[in-house]
């Protein structure tokens, strides 16, 4: 009985002991395997770092290539824009070029044009002073405005020419109406009828004297024997009566020299 006992207690110590070893050796093995696990585990996590700032990197390449095509984009039309830019802009150089070179033909037709006018004028104040006095406050009056606008800056050439070759179409065309207005001959109230620049004749209001304009004399001269011509003269200007002949005074041609 106490060998058997002596046995087990044998064995048990050699299952011990194996045991122990067994333990040993598995702690052991088990050290280098958790290392792997453990550097396994630290390749990963670094891959999926690696990855992670890889994907970050792909995202702003794709950004970056984004934004350098919408910039060649962009470029390529302000390019466009600018050459379009520099052919208005050598358009706008040569009308200013040619306003400039206009500018300067004004100035100078101003120049030659202004000496024009004032001979123009003075040729029209003589012709209203020496013609058929009919008128003459109106006509005078005409001319007075034209002296004062030619002295005038807020008014152009082009108008002041203009107002200048009005005064003389309104004096041309005197020459082709009839016309009647009162006025006064020697302080008396009387008709006039205007027979173009041919005859200006006169009547009192009454009827009683009758006259015409004396081109020869440069004076009123009374003849009545014009009576019924001036009468039915004033009612044709008037627009009374259908036009018909009139008998006026002419003056004389007289041969030029």
């Amino acid at each position: 009985m106490n060998l058997k006992l002596k046995t087990l207690t044998g064995a048990t110590a050699a299952a011990l002991l194996c045991s122990l070893y067994l333990g040993d050796v598995a702690i052991a093995a088990d050290t280098p395997v958790k290392a792997a696990i453990g550097e396994q585990a630290k390749a990963e996590e670094s891959g999926r770092n690696s990855q992670k700032r890889i994907d970050e990197m792909d995202d702003a390449v794709v950004g970056i290539v984004a934004s350098y095509r919408q910039a060649l984009t962009e470029t390529s039309s302000l390019k466009d824009y600018n050459d379009q830019l520099a052919v208005q802009t050598a358009s706008q150089d040569e009308e200013i070029a040619a306003l400039n070179q206009q500018l300067a033909e004004i100035d100078k037709t101003a120049r030659e044009v202004t000496p024009l006018m004032s001979n123009m004028l003075a040729t029209l104040d003589t012709f209203v002073t020496l013609d058929t006095p009919f008128l003459p406050e109106e006509r005078a009056k005409r001319i007075k405005g034209l002296k004062e606008m030619m002295g005038r800056a807020d008014i152009s050439v082009s108008e002041k020419y203009r107002r200048i070759v009005e005064g003389y179409q309104i004096e041309m065309e005197y020459g082709r109406t009839l016309e009647a207005y009162q006025g006064k001959v020697d302080d008396k109230t009387v008709d006039f009828v205007r027979a173009g620049r041919v005859a200006l004749l006169y009547q009192t209001l009454d009827g009683k004297e009758t006259g015409y304009w004396d081109a020869d004399a440069k004076a009123w001269k009374v003849d009545n024997s014009y009576e019924l011509d001036a009468k039915s003269g004033l009612k044709i200007a008037k627009k009374q009566s259908a036009p018909d002949f009139l008998v006026v005074p002419v003056h004389a041609p007289v041969e030029a020299k």
